[in-house]
């Protein structure tokens, strides 16, 4: 069962403060998210806090989109830390964190994904790494973070 880890960053012309809450507050994804253009139809569930630790975000959705849910487990100025759950197409659960740095007047924000393949997606993941899967969903969710923060 190969762990992985996804790792992308960038420099955002924007308050730390500013970045911080369209991460931290689920209702702002959908200006930055690369996943919630993909299925107009997507039920979208919000739970739990309003924002930071404790808020929650579920969603169904067509065959691309899936079932899954996100939870907030630490939120602080420069980190937000979720549990990221899957129930389709395939179950898996992962950790996301989002680190946020002052740099040169903006916030280098950097986004991780970490875990473990298993099942059929651990025999999958061998010839299609993670990083090659959802790496350019990273690059792409935060060119849309860097464009909603600076804007």
């Amino acid at each position: 069962m190969p762990d992985f880890e996804v790792v992308r960053s960038t420099t955002i012309a924007a308050d730390p403060a500013r970045v911080h809450a369209l991460i931290d507050d689920f209702h702002e994804w959908p200006a930055w998210s690369p996943w919630e253009e993909g299925d107009p139809d997507m039920e979208r569930t919000y739970s739990g806090a309003e924002k930071g630790e404790g808020a929650e975000y579920a969603w169904a959705g067509d065959r691309k989109a899936g079932v899954g849910s996100m939870r907030i487990v630490s939120s602080t100025p420069e980190r937000i830390e979720l549990v990221l759950a899957f129930e389709k197409p395939m179950k898996a659960t992962n950790t996301v964190v989002y680190e946020l740095v002052p740099a040169g007047g903006g916030t280098q924000v950097t986004w991780r994904m970490s875990g473990t393949t298993t099942g059929v997606f651990g025999v999958v993941s061998r010839f299609f790494p993670m990083d090659k899967m959802v790496g350019k969903d990273f690059e792409k969710g935060l060119a849309k973070l860097k464009a909603a923060a600076e804007a």
